[in-house]
């Protein structure tokens, strides 16, 4: 047995790219552990993985872990692009300015508790890191040491300490962050969180359900007009406007048993068969009921229309900023309907008054030619595909480094962007780009862009965990317990803050204010925790710039809180 543990090892040190795909793995497992509701989540599994394999002193060059970093921060800036520069724009000001209210006081926290606690500064980013989970924290943090004027063996002490403090501390900002938002701010408050989010989507929804997809089934059904029904006499245009609070659309006809073309003039008569498209409990509702007059039918051909579901990238100027409501009333949303909105990969709830943005991607479905006409007037279809323009990515983390690079030298200490910030603005503009000019600019599929951003992150966290190795485990027998203290006072005093001023000082509604301190700290899970407890997808309205601007500033963080400490 030894032997074979003996070889097992000798392969993975003459090899040490088996090493990081070994580490890869276990991490990804590690991550899927669920200890009650709370799962560890793939980068911090990674991390303890790559931490406990580097304990028999495997190492792999920094140069694959900036590689692996850069990708992930290009992916993060593409996806969030659109919404950083709209944050910037008056109508995503305030959410912009709580969001960086609340990762500036996370900043100012973390350095005043590292200061108490003597930590130098690798510590004190892991701190920022982990409490207000932004993994991207720990690579612009490694860089900034780097560019320290110290001796190698200096920086790689303050170098290991990053991933210590964030193991730690990580787990803290995630729980503290989620029971924070979702159970004691309501409380402080003093609101009924579900209550003021139901009431702030029928304010949203108005009178009539114009737009509203809303979270259904749709589908084409046909229906026999018999004598005596009400609809006979009426033309199409006359019935789909009667029913046009519910959005029910006319097809096709079947006349003296043929399939013919209608135009809104077309009156019904008594034996004409319809196809109706709509949401299945509106045509029971609507169509089924009593005193209707029809019956439905299984007409095959009558059924026999080509239907597409189809994701849309918002670019359009003259529909960025427009209200669902009032894009479902002109005439290009004839027989298509909203079945979701995401905004930097985070649903948005759907009702009339939901504005759209620049960026959004929106899912229609419809007849083939309808969602065809309404891709014209919104954008570019977002086509499922396996091309990725990686002209696109190289020029854009190559030209985002270049404007990172150059610094200032004061007191022996570089100040400037730093390369991976800039390769992070570098992303944003791409991103940004894309959303108004996507013929020019090139396509990353969704699933490509996970891939970039999963794979990177925690590529970069595999190499980080294995060359900490042995200095993990004695930095966290020395500073553990005061480590969960620091995370746990720089997680909570930023959300406490948030939830004042943003309750307090600008009003904001409740729901949309804790989804902004979600956003702000990039902690998806907590948003989830206030949407359960909400029973309402309302905290989403503000997590999209929110999260964006968080990205953004708690990476530059990184940089930050290692020239205050040093």
């Amino acid at each position: 047995m030894s032997a074979a543990f003996d070889w097992f090892l000798q392969v993975l040190h003459k090899h040490p790219e088996v090493a990081f795909f070994l580490v890869l793995g276990l991490g990804y497992v590690l991550g899927k552990l669920r200890i009650g509701t709370f799962t560890l989540g793939a980068v911090t599994g990674t991390l303890l993985a790559g931490v406990l394999i580097g304990q028999f002193g495997l190492k792999i060059s920094g140069d694959v872990k900036q590689c692996f970093f850069l990708l992930f921060l290009f992916s993060i800036g593409f996806r969030t692009g659109p919404q950083f520069f709209r944050g910037l724009r008056s109508d995503g000001l305030q959410q912009a300015l709580l969001a960086a209210i609340v990762a500036s006081t996370g900043l100012v926290v973390a350095f005043l508790v590292s200061k108490f606690f003597g930590y130098q500064a690798g510590t004190a980013a892991g701190v920022v890191a982990g409490a207000l989970t932004e993994s991207a924290t720990i690579g612009t943090a490694s860089d900034a040491i780097s560019r320290l004027a110290l001796s190698e063996s200096a920086r790689q002490i303050l170098t290991n300490q990053i991933p210590v403090a964030f193991a730690v501390t990580y787990l803290v900002g995630v729980i503290g962050a989620a029971w924070i938002l979702s159970q004691l701010a309501p409380k402080l408050l003093g609101v009924d969180l579900p209550a003021v989010c139901r009431e702030l989507e029928s304010k949203m929804q108005g009178n009539t359900t114009h737009g509203i997809p809303g979270r259904r089934e749709f589908e084409l059904r046909s229906y026999a007009i018999e004598e005596g029904s009400p609809l006979v006499g009426a033309s199409i245009a006359e019935l789909e406007a009667a029913m046009s609070d519910q959005r029910l659309f006319i097809e096709r006809m079947r006349r003296d048993g043929v399939v013919i073309t209608t135009t809104p003039d077309t009156a019904l008569r008594a034996g004409d068969a319809i196809s109706v498209a709509g949401r299945r409990m509106l045509l029971v509702e609507r169509m089924e009921g009593p005193g209707s007059g029809v019956r439905e039918i299984d007409d095959r051909e009558l059924l026999d229309v080509e239907a597409e579901s189809l994701d849309v990238v918002i670019t359009s100027k003259a529909i960025d900023g427009r209200r669902l409501g009032d894009l479902a009333r002109e005439h290009g949303a004839r027989g298509v309907f909203v079945m979701r909105v995401t905004r930097a990969g985070t649903p948005l709830l759907i009702a009339p008054e939901t504005v759209l943005n620049r960026g959004d991607v929106v899912t229609l479905v419809g007849s083939a030619s309808s969602v065809d006409a309404a891709v014209g007037k919104l954008g570019v279809a977002d086509r499922a595909t396996n091309a990725t323009d990686m002209v696109l990515v190289s020029l854009g983390i190559v030209v985002g480094a270049f404007v990172g690079v150059p610094a200032l030298i004061v007191g022996g200490v570089e100040i400037g962007l730093s390369l991976s910030v800039g390769v992070l603005l570098g992303g944003l503009v791409c991103g940004w780009l894309r959303s108004v000019q996507p013929r020019l600019f090139g396509r990353i599929p969704g699933p490509t862009l996970w891939v970039f951003e999963s794979i990177g992150l925690t590529g970069f966290v595999a190499i980080v965990g294995l060359n900490a190795g042995p200095d993990f485990v004695k930095g966290l027998q020395a500073s553990g317990l005061s480590l969960l203290l620091a995370g746990l006072l720089t997680v909570g005093i930023p959300m406490l803050v948030g939830v004042f001023v943003g309750h307090k000082l600008m009003k904001m509604h409740p729901g949309v204010m804790l989804g902004v301190c979600a956003g702000a700290s990039t902690a998806t899970p907590a948003l989830a925790a206030v949407q359960e407890a909400a029973k309402s997808a309302v905290p989403t309205l503000g997590y999209g710039v929110a999260y964006a601007v968080g990205n953004v500033l708690l990476a530059l963080w990184g940089t930050v809180i290692v020239a205050l400490m040093t």
